[in-house]
């Protein structure tokens, strides 16, 4: 597949993911999350190398842009109001398996988290296995404020944070820093915006030792 949404390169046994979509803050749409499916769900299962027989072992997952992710694109939310019940459940099964594939991706996905993660974005996160995130980061389950219950991402934010934090973070709609982020389990590590990447690479070491 040839990515619109995503750019992916590769640092010996590390793949770089980034999301790509700047001018609508990472926004996620019917496009970028086929990539997202495609993208995580063949990483480790392919040769994919930057030197001879050398397979990739870890991913990085980062974003292009002010930041990480605002969740569902609005313009695809307009139109999916339209939808009969049935396509909005397909779009719905669309977004499970994009963020099920990088909870189940073959190889470990370290995330490296700046600006504003919401609503979906969330759910993105909480598959990853491990989480660096940027001191100024927030985050909110924004679409709790509309009324609309954050179905599909609760599959992977309630094993990550349990049921006591979710009620909290769903019922109050909040806009949270890292410092509630790290408590409730959502991230590992928070660090100062210029240590982000290099964090992210040296926990990507880490993990191929």
């Amino acid at each position: 597949m040839e990515y619109q949404h995503l750019k992916v390169h590769y640092e010996g046994r590390a793949a770089w993911v980034t999301l790509d979509r700047p001018e609508v803050r990472n926004a996620m749409d019917e496009r970028t999350l086929e990539e997202l499916e495609h993208c995580f769900t063949t990483l480790g299962a392919a040769p994919k190398t930057s030197g001879p027989g050398c397979a990739v072992r870890v991913a990085v997952l980062k974003a292009h842009g002010a930041d990480f992710c605002a969740g569902a694109d609005i313009r695809w939310m307009r139109r999916a109001s339209e939808y009969s019940p049935a396509k909005n459940r397909k779009d719905a099964e669309r977004l499970v398996r994009a963020i099920r594939a990088i909870d189940e991706c073959p190889v470990p996905v370290v995330a490296a988290v700046h600006g504003g993660v919401y609503g979906g974005g969330l759910g993105v996160v909480a598959a990853c296995d491990v989480v660096v995130a940027s001191a100024d980061a927030k985050m909110c389950f924004s679409e709790c404020r509309l009324g609309i219950l954050p179905a599909v991402v609760s599959s992977f934010v309630l094993p990550k944070i349990g049921l006591s934090h979710t009620r909290r973070l769903y019922l109050t709609s909040e806009v949270f820093g890292m410092e509630v982020a790290r408590t409730v389990g959502l991230v590992h590590e928070v660090v100062a915006r210029e240590d982000l990447e290099p964090r992210a690479r040296k926990l990507s070491e880490e993990i191929l030792k």
